[in-house]
């Protein structure tokens, strides 16, 4: 069965719902951090539904996997703009909502002749598994690019992008998984270039990305 492309609060865990305030403020922070690391915001180039950064940052190193099993790393970021979206298959709402929307975003610019990268970022190595995300992503475009491996790999990368995430234990030894919404832009040098928050826009995100 496909995933529920409607977001539905009643389908979040009471834990999730209250924790995401301090996963905010924390998403704040780090974005804060690499904004004074980069030295502000380009005042020259403004966005209609994003921020770009002055200088930009490196992306950390890392060494993970795609859905289909081959290795990904900072190389394959380098030579063509990328959006990054962090989450996890089992997530009930933000997740499947917000990759429908990548998928048409992706679709739009590659047929406006500016192709995009658009990479799904799994905090949930445990069960988000190659084969896994290969079905998952599936049911939005065979396009999208998952990445999944290592926790301490995904922790570090997550980190340098400013992306928080949590885990929630819940009842019977489930859990689940308190992540930020926001989507990072990656540049072709492999650097963050700047970010997307919510509530997102399909048209202001097209036109804002057709023009990098």
């Amino acid at each position: 069965m496909g995933p529920c492309i409607h977001a539905r609060e009643e389908a979040m865990p009471p834990l999730l719902r209250f924790s995401l305030p301090a996963l905010a403020v924390i998403g704040l922070a780090l974005f804060g951090v690499h904004q004074l690391r980069s030295g502000g915001v380009d005042e020259e180039l403004t966005l209609a539904t994003g921020t770009v950064l002055k200088q930009r940052a490196a992306v950390a190193d890392f060494e993970l996997v795609d859905q289909t099993g081959r290795p990904f790393t900072r190389n394959d970021l380098k030579n063509r703009w990328s959006l990054l979206f962090a989450g996890f298959t089992h997530c009930p709402d933000i997740c499947p909502t917000t990759l429908a929307l990548l998928a048409r975003l992706e679709h739009r610019l590659q047929e406006a002749g500016a192709p995009l990268q658009v990479v799904f970022l799994s905090v949930d190595p445990e069960r988000d598994t190659p084969d896994q995300m290969a079905e998952y992503l599936g049911y939005f475009s065979p396009s999208l690019r998952g990445a999944t491996g290592d926790a301490a790999q995904i922790r570090a990368l997550s980190d340098s992008l400013g992306l928080a995430y949590v885990r929630v234990p819940e009842s019977r030894g489930h859990y689940s998984v308190d992540h930020s919404s926001a989507l990072v832009l990656i540049d072709p040098d492999a650097r963050m270039a700047g970010h997307f928050r919510p509530p997102l826009d399909l048209d202001g995100l097209t036109r804002d990305l057709a023009r990098l």
